[in-house]
Formats: C-alpha cells, sequence, structure tokens
C-alpha cells in the first residue's frame, strides 16, 4: 500500500531523475563551449611562432576581426533552420571565435610584456580594472538590450564595436618585432614550478567560472532575494577584483620576492573563503546574507592577489632557465598563460553545475575551493625545497673554500 508519503517520494525521485531529452541537450551545450574552449587552449600555445613571423600586432587585429565577425554571427544564428544545421553552425561558430580569441589574446600579452618589460604585474593589474567592469556591466546592458530589442541586437551591437576598434588598433599599437626562441613551450611548462603556477592559473580560473552559475542559484534559493539584489551580490567579487588588482600589481612591480608569497597566501585564502561560502556543514556555522558577501569580497581580493604576479613570475623563470629574452619567449609565456586559464573557464562552471545539483551549494563550494588549495601547498613545498637545496649547496661550497685555505 503506497503512502501519500511515498507517492511524494516517488513523485521527487522522478523529478530528480533527468530525462534523455534534458540529458542530450546538457550534451549539446557543454560540448559547444568545449568546442570553442579546447579551440583556444589547444592553439594558443602555439601560436608564439607565428607572432613573430607575422608580427604581434597583425595577430592582434586579425583576432580582433574574426572575434568581431563571429559575434555577429553567433546573434543571426536564430534566422538558421533549426535541428543538425543549426547545431553544426553553432559548432563551426564557436570554434573559430576560439581561434581568434586564443590569437588576439596570446598577441596582447606579449605587445603588453615588450611594451612595458619592467611593469607588467602593474600593466596587467591596471587591465583587470577594466574586465571587472565588463564583467559587472555586460549581464545588465546585455538584459536591458535583449529587453528591448531582441536576440540579435545585444550580438550585433558587440560586435560591431569590436570590429570599430579594429582600425583604431591598426593605427595606435606599436609595431612588435622579435626573433623566434629556440626552446619549445613543452621545455618551459615541464619546469616544475611552472607547471605549479600553471595548475594555480587553471585553478583560480575554475573558481571564477565556479561563481558563473552557481551564485544566482544559491542567493534566490536560500536567501529568497530578487533579481535586482542578485545582480548586486555579483558586484562583490568584481568590484573587490577589479580595485585591488592595480594596487597588487604595483606591489608586485615594485618588491618582485613578494610575487610567490602573494601567490602563496592567494591561494589559500581562495580555499578558505570558499569553505565559508556556503559555509560547509562541518563547521556548523549559520548561512547568512553578511557572510556570504563578506567572502565574496575576500574571494575577489584573493584572486587578485594570486593571479597577478603570476605572468611576470612565468617570464622570469622563463629567462632564469636559458630562454632568450623576446617576443618569441613572451609569446611562449602568454599561450601557455592563456591555455590553462581558459581550461579553468570550462571546466569551473561545469563541474560547478554538476556539483551542485548533485551535492550542494555548500560542498560544492568547498571541493572547488580545494583546487587552489592542493596546489598552492604542492608550490610552496617546492620552495621549501629549493631553500634546502640551496643552504645545502651553499654550506658545500663554503666547505671547499676552507678546505682549499688550510690547504
Amino acid at each position: 500500500m503506497t503512502t501519500p508519503g511515498n507517492a511524494v517520494l516517488g513523485e521527487e525521485n522522478e523529478t530528480s531523475r533527468w530525462t534523455k531529452s534534458q540529458i542530450f541537450t546538457l550534451i549539446s551545450a557543454a560540448s559547444l563551449n568545449f568546442s570553442s574552449m579546447v579551440c583556444y587552449s589547444i592553439l594558443g600555445p602555439f601560436f608564439p611562432k607565428e607572432i613573430v613571423q607575422i608580427g604581434a600586432k597583425f595577430m592582434f587585429v586579425v583576432g580582433m576581426l574574426i572575434s568581431g565577425c563571429c559575434t555577429i554571427l553567433f546573434g543571426l544564428l536564430n534566422l538558421a533552420p533549426d535541428g543538425p544545421i543549426f547545431i553544426s553552425l553553432c559548432f563551426i561558430i564557436r570554434s573559430i571565435d576560439g581561434i581568434g580569441f586564443a590569437a588576439s589574446i596570446t598577441a596582447s600579452f606579449s605587445i603588453l610584456a615588450a611594451t612595458f618589460p619592467n611593469n607588467v604585474a602593474t600593466v596587467l593589474g591596471s587591465l583587470e580594472v577594466f574586465s571587472g567592469l565588463g564583467l559587472t556591466l555586460g549581464p545588465p546592458i546585455g538584459g536591458y538590450l535583449y529587453q528591448l530589442f531582441g536576440y540579435q541586437m545585444p550580438f550585433i551591437l558587440l560586435g560591431c564595436l569590436v570590429l570599430l576598434m579594429v582600425p583604431l588598433n591598426m593605427c595606435i599599437l606599436p609595431r612588435c618585432d622579435g626573433v623566434a626562441s629556440d626552446s619549445s613551450f613543452w621545455k618551459l611548462i615541464l619546469l616544475p614550478k611552472v607547471t605549479l603556477m600553471c595548475l594555480i592559473i587553471f585553478s583560480i580560473s575554475s573558481c571564477i567560472g565556479f561563481l558563473d552559475p552557481t551564485i544566482s542559484l544559491f542567493v534566490i534559493d536560500k536567501f529568497k532575494l530578487n533579481s535586482g539584489s542578485v545582480g548586486l551580490v555579483f558586484l562583490a567579487h568584481a568590484l573587490s577584483y577589479a580595485l585591488s588588482s592595480p594596487f597588487l600589481g604595483c606591489l608586485s612591480d615594485k618588491i618582485p620576492k613578494t610575487r610567490k608569497w602573494f601567490v602563496l597566501i592567494g591561494s589559500w585564502l581562495i580555499a578558505l573563503s570558499f569553505l565559508l561560502l556556503g559555509p560547509v556543514p562541518i563547521f556548523h556555522i549559520k548561512s547568512q546574507l553578511w557572510l556570504f558577501v563578506s567572502m565574496l569580497v575576500v574571494i575577489g581580493f584573493s584572486l587578485s592577489l594570486s593571479g597577478i604576479p603570476l605572468f611576470p613570475e612565468i617570464i622570469n623563470l622563463a629567462y632564469e632557465n636559458g630562454f632568450e629574452e623576446g617576443l618569441g619567449t613572451l609569446g611562449v609565456v602568454s599561450g601557455i598563460f592563456g591555455a590553462f586559464w581558459c581550461l579553468g573557464s570550462f571546466v569551473g562552471p561545469t563541474m560547478g553545475g554538476f556539483l551542485y545539483d548533485k551535492l550542494n551549494f555548500e560542498w560544492a563550494a568547498a571541493i572547488q575551493g580545494g583546487f587552489p588549495f592542493v596546489f598552492g601547498t604542492l608550490l610552496s613545498m617546492h620552495f621549501i625545497v629549493e631553500v634546502v637545496r640551496k643552504r645545502s649547496y651553499s654550506g658545500n661550497d663554503r666547505e671547499e673554500e676552507r678546505k682549499l685555505i688550510s690547504d
């Protein structure tokens, strides 16, 4: 005999199960994002050779041109017939857009590092202000245009703005030529310290991506906020990241020895903030809106603290390990940096949405925070091993000098 409670439980189990249509839709959407991200993450490290051959400025402009055209075309996809044709066009346009994005971002990082060799972190930190503003203003502006003019207008307007910037950049960007580096990116990425820093880049990017699909769902369900208040919650980590980046970048350039400490402390702060974001049930702390917003502010600061010094630090490591100073090496570093960042941008929201659905936000955030904690701890252990080795080598050298003096 079925009781009302069992009937309700059966209905909940049925609703919690995904239908075949839902599963195929999810696979299609995930593979669409994957196609564009994999084009960027795979091609990014290979563009440094082209940077030297055709010039960083030319690659940057061509990448912008491709991205602008693809953005406009993506806005016109609603005119395509439904079914396989629509899906195929989505894959093709997103993949081409990924190639253009890889070219422009790799060239952009190389141009900045070549133009400001002694202030790389300061420049990157200053540019992150505009990245934060873009992430903050993009959703409300896009939503407003969508409500007024429909699906096509946000994409067409943004694509036209990108295309208008192409001739502007052709006029104002400096010409950056260089000699191709003999060392491949495999030689750089296989350096233990560089590998660990790349994993931290991946973890930072995945943490940012994790927040995008999960914050709104959590605050609406937990705190019963309206859509306007949800938008204000998003401002917490975006403004914190944007405002702290220039200061931390300047400090990183003024005192280069602080970079490794910034990376380590920032990674551990990210992990702690994600544990308290829910907070995780093992702490037995009641979830409150002020605590949630406070942790988002700390997360934004921590992401800047650990992320800004990584790019100039990897450049220094490349030079210390025999890479030639020039555009070729800068292209290798920027390609690797962009590849791992983009990989994290794909893994973060994908895994975050899956964990949120299977577990809950509290445990999903705790698991996500484990990535920067693990990679930061491994990097700290590597630093400790380095210090011990240096001390042992210096001790051996002193003993040899004493023996020579005594003889």
